[in-house]
């Protein structure tokens, strides 16, 4: 199963953020235990790079991404990813980037906490506990 992980589900392990910090584990954790392949656009990659260095700073920002990249692949922003994206017209560009990454991945889910930024695609979104539920039926455990 390949799957695409949002920015913010990112963001809330690295930013610490008490509500959502839980289930982004136990994400990350079924990503180390080969449950799926998990990705993460390149482009989403820098975005976690800038917001979470004003928080952490730039050497723990830097050794926060190279934790995360043993766990999820970086995929390729391409050309036209970008070009697709922007026949797409949705609201949210960034959005319809990380949609166009993950048609070419060829994902079968894309977890964010934005379910409705990608109610238009292609691809089902889950929210990062629909998605442990989803996982946790496939392979009858947790």
């Amino acid at each position: 199963m390949t799957v695409l992980i949002d920015t913010n589900i990112v963001l809330d392990l690295l930013l610490n953020n008490a509500e959502f910090i839980a289930n982004t584990r136990v994400i990350l954790k079924f990503a180390e235990q080969k449950r799926f392949t998990g990705y993460i656009s390149a482009s989403a990659i820098t975005d976690i790079f800038y917001i979470s260095q004003k928080k952490l700073g730039k050497k723990a920002a830097q050794e926060a991404i190279k934790h995360l990249l043993n766990i999820l692949y970086p995929a390729t922003v391409s050309d036209s990813n970008i070009y697709h994206a922007l026949e797409l017209e949705w609201d949210d560009f960034e959005d319809s980037v990380q949609f166009t990454v993950g048609e070419a991945l060829s994902a079968d889910f894309i977890v964010t906490r934005n379910t409705q930024d990608f109610a238009s695609g292609s691809i089902s979104a889950l929210t990062p506990e629909q998605f442990i539920q989803t996982i946790t039926n496939i392979s009858g455990k947790s």
